[in-house]
């Protein structure tokens, strides 16, 4: 099966396309310029599959949580795309794909998924991988990084600019490793999107929905005074 996948969920835009086998893959640290750069790299990755829309199986997304911005625009691109070209849609959590990206490149398989939510938060998830599957631990939170806890047990391998961010978390007790450039992997979310899409759980595009975790959409004026993001 062939699939797009597109993140925008922090400040880097990933776009890849493949069939489980062979991949194009572009990324950019593209910061607040993501809705105006996002079209052309998908342009650019299907021009180096050789593929037009019409080609594809379904559209992936990473889906959050993230920045309330790039989740909405991901998704909105994903539905866009498959909209016109009647294709289904797959919504894949960035914790998710974080936890992907690091079995694949180093072989892990009990992960601690951590972005930045800002607001002196952290979006946090736990993965295990059994099989040829993910079994979530911990579904995805949005914690103050005091309150951040491990899952029992020991050999957790921290991804995510969680760590980067709040460094204390490195050392929390279980955590074998930490990779704190990691980011959410337009390949990772392509990836277990396919199963999705091979079982027939892709959705219609209008039904595709992001996963914010964290529902406020707008700060409080001493929130912002002191330089506060969502």
């Amino acid at each position: 099966m062939r699939i797009l996948a597109l993140d925008t969920s922090t400040e880097w835009l990933t776009v890849a396309a493949g069939d489980g086998i062979a991949w194009h893959v572009r990324a950019e640290h593209a910061r607040s310029t993501n809705s105006e750069r996002v079209l052309p790299v998908v342009d650019a990755v299907l021009a180096d599959a050789g593929w037009t829309l019409r080609d594809l199986d379904g559209i992936a997304f990473g889906a959050g949580p993230g920045t309330f911005t790039g989740v909405r625009i991901a998704c909105s691109i994903a539905q866009g795309l498959a909209f016109g070209a009647d294709l289904p849609v797959v919504a894949v959590g960035t914790l998710a794909a974080l936890a992907q990206a690091a079995w694949r490149e180093r072989n892990v398989k009990r992960v601690v998924a951590c972005l930045d939510a800002r607001m002196r938060e952290v979006y946090v998830a736990a993965y295990i991988r059994e099989e040829d599957h993910w079994h979530t631990t911990l579904e995805p939170v949005v914690l103050k990084p005091d309150d951040v806890r491990l899952p029992p047990g020991n050999d957790w391998h921290g991804e995510g600019d969680g760590y980067a961010a709040y460094p204390q978390l490195a050392a929390l007790a279980g955590l074998a490793s930490v990779n704190a450039t990691a980011v959410p992997d337009a390949r990772a979310v392509a990836e277990l999107a396919l199963p999705e899409l091979a079982a027939g759980r892709g959705v219609a595009p209008e039904d595709a929905r992001p996963l914010y975790v964290r529902h406020r959409v707008a700060l409080t004026s001493a929130e912002r005074a002191v330089g506060a993001r969502l």
